[in-house]
């Protein structure tokens, strides 16, 4: 966790309810910091539903090989999540240390090793040694306490600044449900199917396939919305877990995505989903400002989402803001080199309600002092239009400060 906790922060983070049917308890196992927390263990004392998405990186770490693997089996007892070391690009020896914890967490709660869950963040590339917390799980599932959310955020944490906690309420059958999830993530953010590392419980009674098929519709307008530097991490992981206490309140068990009793819950899902994705974006490293990209008038709002994120991860266009500079010819440029149909002479560019271009130039009535207003703040909206159609697609970034290049100039030391 950095000293200096980011301009763009929470003013106040949600307080976080316990939520039936899980337990967590965090250690300091020494991964990589001394007297530092990091290792979470999430427990659940009944059979949880899962459901996850992970990268789709073609090097993805051995913890998501390994989450992969056992998500067919349809459920959950223990998640260890370690920061520290991603174990990541590990061979073998990655490949033994995920099995060694899954022994050694089964063994701890008294479950299946395809009941296990594990989730890595840290340095890619480094042997992570599974003996550090072989040790600790034991003790960690005899101590582990429903009201823990907030520390449990906190020991995911790598060059995050604060830890990314959210919660909601929804309504299936007349029967009131809770969602809590935490998320991890500042750096090498560009998600590609999931997040860097989130993981979001609830206490409802639903099936893994419906539960599957609500996450992996979530991602897309959510945390697939979201870039800091336009690079896709080796261990994204998104997991959704069902403990089914609701069933003791008398919710029936939902089998099936699309049954309408599950409106109230989707829509908390996608909306508790988005919180976390933008309090990630707004931890980007170094960040001090916070950009909505909206594009408009796209062929097809597949286009829209791309030249959108061609605006996004332009590290000119980000070095621009951090500049509170109101270069909308670097926005042209993202839209040009997005590969997607454009035609110059229809593009109309917007910072905040200010227009700066329209009809392929400069707006007539610009004026330099309204736009660089706009600038100055720490939320920037960025809107386009392009004039061809019905298109259309918002997606949120951060600036690229020297902060950025000092966390990551030195991360491994």
């Amino acid at each position: 966790m950095s000293a200096t906790v980011s301009p763009l922060a929470p003013k106040i983070f949600a307080s976080m309810p316990a939520l039936r049917g899980v337990r967590m308890a965090t250690a300091a196992a020494g991964i990589k910091y001394k007297n530092r927390t990091d290792v979470l263990l999430m427990v659940f004392d009944r059979p949880a539903a899962v459901a996850g998405v992970f990268t789709r990186s073609k090097c993805s770490s051995a913890p998501v090989d390994f989450c992969r693997a056992n998500l067919s089996h349809g459920q959950a007892r223990a998640v260890v999540v370690n920061s520290g070391n991603a174990n990541a690009f590990t061979g073998q020896k990655g490949r033994a240390a995920t099995a060694l914890t899954a022994k050694s967490a089964a063994a701890a709660v008294g479950c299946s090793e395809s009941e296990v869950y594990l989730a890595s963040t840290g340095v890619i590339g480094e042997p992570l040694d599974a003996t550090k917390f072989a040790g600790v799980l034991s003790d960690m599932h005899q101590k582990a306490d429903g009201d823990f959310w907030f520390e449990a955020a906190k020991a995911i944490m790598t060059t995050d600044t604060y830890p990314k906690v959210a919660t909601r309420s929804a309504d299936i059958g007349g029967v009131k449900v809770i969602l809590n999830g935490i998320a991890k993530g500042a750096g090498m953010i560009a998600p590609d199917m999931a997040t860097m590392l989130s993981f979001v419980v609830t206490d409802a009674d639903v099936a893994p396939a419906a539960l599957q098929a609500m996450l992996s519709d979530g991602v897309g307008p959510t945390f697939n919305s979201m870039t800091v530097d336009s690079d896709t991490s080796t261990s994204d992981t998104l997991m959704l877990f069902a403990t089914g206490a609701a069933a003791q309140d008398g919710q029936a068990r939902i089998e099936d995505a699309d049954d309408s009793r599950l409106a109230s819950f989707r829509a908390a899902l996608n909306d508790l989903l988005k919180d976390l994705a933008l309090q990630v974006c707004r931890d980007g490293e170094g960040a001090t400002k916070m950009l909505e990209i909206t594009v408009t008038g796209a062929e097809s709002d597949a286009a829209a989402k791309r030249i959108a994120l061609s605006i996004a991860n332009s590290p000119l266009v980000k070095t621009a803001a951090a500049g509170e500079d109101a270069n909308w010819g670097r926005i042209v440029m993202a839209v040009g080199k997005a590969g997607e149909a454009a035609d110059r002479d229809k593009l109309a560019i917007w910072f905040g309600d200010v227009r700066v271009a329209v009809d392929g130039e400069r707006d007539p009535a610009y004026s330099e002092e309204a736009a660089s207003a706009v600038m100055k703040r720490q939320d920037i909206p960025v809107r386009v239009d392009l004039g061809l159609g019905q298109g259309k697609a918002t997606v949120w970034t951060c600036d690229l400060t020297k902060e950025y290049v000092a966390i990551n100039g030195d991360y491994r030391s």
